[in-house]
Parts: C-alpha cells; sequence; structure tokens
C-alpha cells in the first residue's frame, strides 16, 4: 500500500510499504536528483514510515515524554564519562549525525571518538527543550551550551541541535539521527538587516 505523505514537501520522492512486511521503499520519481536537504526528509519519512505503530502498545503522553526525557540525560552523561557502553545501547545500528562543521558521522565514528579520547566533552547543559511526537517517531530540539574537544576542531558555545528517536521492532526508543547547528550571536545593526 502506498505511504501518504505532501509531496510539496518533498517533491519527486515516492513511499511504498512492501505488501505483507515492515519493509519500505524510497525512491525518487523521474530522474530528479535528491539534495542533501531532500535526503535528509528522505531518511525522516523511512523512520516514520518503517517502524509500524502496531509493533508495541504506546504508554500514555507524559509517560512516553518523560521516557525521552531521561534518555536525554543518559545521552548527556555517556557523553561527558565518556561512557560507550551507555552510548552504544542508545544509538541505532545505522545512526547518522551531522555535526556543527557539517561531517557525518556513523555509530561507530562516534564510538570510536569517546573511546581513542579524540573527542572529549567538559560541559553540556541544555534548555528550552522541545519534544513532538509523529506516531513511533520522537524528535527532541534543544539549546546546548557546549565545551568539548573533538577530532574537527574545538566546539565552544551554544548550539540548537535535532536529535531524532524511533523505537525498534522490541518497542525500546533508539536515536537514529542528530544535527547540530551553532548559535551565532548577531550585533543590532545584523539583526536589522534580517528583518
Amino acid at each position: 500500500m502506498r505511504i501518504p505523505f505532501d509531496q510539496r514537501t518533498i517533491p519527486g520522492l515516492s513511499c511504498t510499504r512492501m505488501p505483507g512486511s515492515a519493509t519500505v521503499v524510497l525512491s525518487p520519481i523521474g530522474s530528479r536528483r535528491l539534495n542533501a536537504g531532500l535526503a535528509m526528509a528522505a531518511a525522516l519519512t523511512w523512520v516514520v514510515c518503517a517502524f509500524p505503530a502496531a509493533a508495541k502498545p504506546l504508554p500514555q503522553k507524559h509517560e512516553t515524554r518523560h521516557e525521552i526525557d531521561q534518555l536525554e540525560d543518559e545521552w548527556r552523561n555517556a557523553l561527558l564519562t565518556s561512557n560507550t557502553k551507555e552510548l552504544d545501547s542508545l544509538l541505532a545500528d545505522d545512526y547518522m549525525a551531522i555535526t556543527a562543521f557539517g561531517t557525518l558521522k556513523t555509530k561507530e565514528d562516534e564510538l570510536n571518538g569517546l573511546r581513542t579520547g579524540r573527542v572529549h566533552f567538559s560541559a553540556l547543559d541544555f534548555t528550552d527543550r522541545k519534544v513532538r511526537f509523529y506516531g513511533t517517531t520522537a524528535i527532541v530540539t534543544s539549546l546546548a551550551n557546549v565545551q568539548a574537544t573533538t577530532a574537527d576542531g574545538s566546539v565552544n558555545g551554544s548550539y540548537r541541535y535535532t536529535r531524532v528517536y524511533a523505537r525498534d521492532p522490541q518497542g525500546n526508543w533508539k536515536i537514529v539521527s542528530f544535527e547540530a547547528s551553532r548559535v551565532r550571536e548577531l550585533g543590532p545593526h545584523k539583526r536589522n538587516e534580517i528583518h
């Protein structure tokens, strides 16, 4: 059966569930190529389509929100203590991150960075957390104040991030995607130019 979605949001993309299975096929329509933004939208569409709601009955929304908040705290603590075992249990096997430097990181990249000490967090504090649910997918946005060193360079300051959780077939929440963007302070004359 065809999974409906708004093609104005994701033009040129088809999402089809294979009959009798949970397999979802995403394919470009015609000869259009997916740019980076469409590829991210395709990945999020896959997450929403691939994990059927029937895998496990959903708890009440406030319980689920509490569960996501706990996972966010576990993720933070795993980074601050370089706990690769905890981080391994939180990340999906096909996890993909886009760093504030624009670098792509897999689950193995993230674990190796902590394991070898190339990535070290000395401070990681969150404010303005928002959690939204779409079936078996949770999207978390927040403002993070970070002090860290990474293979890409020093990471200090404020960053907006988006983290995507999806329930796996066993009903466990896993982090499937992460993206961070540096918050830049604009002077008064720059603010006026934007508005």
